[in-house]
């Protein structure tokens, strides 16, 4: 081949290279882009932790590897991950030489948790009072309805979920990153005494006229009002599982050795 048969035949290979599409992500940068598929053990400490909230699990009740790992459906190696994870959220506690156990109900520890619970969210409802979008009043109107109709058909389980996207979603209309992330740092610890709040009798009533004053407050833009509100709130659900340990000392079981929740039975691990 001549010399300018080859330099025309490199001159159209770079001219067709020209014309293709750049791509944009690299074969490496894909394989470092993609999202991990949800590991078992995540999976097994998210099933965990809706048993601890609700209390399914018992405050002090042992969690054996052996039965859980078949209840579960997992091997002994991603159960202990999912445990370690949990006792990094105060549900569950780690000790030598024994099985795991769900935490127990401390006064002293609620006390502390709810005091600042009830000031993340104070701070939370004073902003979101003066940010709250049209959409964001809508969308809390629309969980009002839900909880209140959860309510009057006594569905305790499906009203606390909602109760549960009330309170996130005032603390996301803050729109403030920190302050959320701070929030989700001691969300499933109080979403835990919650339930077991709920589960005394009068405090679903109370909870539901409360959370109807909250959303008055925030409609009329009164930060200082929504703030008041939400953080007593806040402060009785606390005040209600420390009443409700008084007499039991200062560990105590929560919902499986109190008022069950109305209408629904405890499910086994497999379920």
């Amino acid at each position: 081949m001549t010399e300018a048969k080859t330099q025309a035949k490199t001159k159209a290979k770079a001219t067709r290279r020209s014309k293709e599409p750049k791509r944009a992500i690299t074969a490496l940068q894909r394989r470092r882009l993609r999202v991990p598929r949800v590991g078992l053990h995540e999976q097994a400490a998210a099933r965990l932790r809706t048993m601890i909230v609700r209390g399914e699990l018992a405050p002090g009740q042992s969690l054996g590897e052996a039965d859980l790992s078949d209840a579960l459906g997992v091997s002994r190696t991603p159960l202990r991950e999912a445990l370690k994870q949990l006792a990094s959220e105060g549900l569950v506690e780690l000790r030598l030489n024994h099985s795991a156990v769900v935490a127990p109900f401390r006064r002293a520890e609620l006390n502390e948790l709810f005091e600042a619970v009830s000031g993340i969210e104070r701070c939370a409802a004073e902003l979101a009072a003066l940010r709250m979008e049209d959409a964001d009043f809508e969308r809390l109107e629309a969980l009002q309805d839900k909880i209140e109709w959860h309510h009057g058909r006594g569905e305790l389980r499906d009203y606390f979920q909602t109760n549960q996207l009330i309170h996130s979603a005032i603390v996301g209309f803050a729109r403030n990153a920190v302050l959320k992330a701070t929030h989700e740092a001691l969300l499933a610890r109080a979403e835990r005494a919650r339930f077991f709040a709920l589960s005394v009798l009068g405090r679903w009533d109370e909870s539901v006229r409360e959370h109807q004053e909250i959303l008055v407050a925030l409609r009329a833009r009164d930060a200082a009002r929504a703030g008041q509100v939400l953080a007593h709130h806040v402060r009785r659900t606390g005040e209600i599982v420390a009443e409700t340990l008084d007499g039991k000392g200062d560990e105590a079981g929560g919902p499986g050795a109190a008022a069950k929740p109305r209408g629904r039975k405890a499910r086994n691990v497999a379920s």
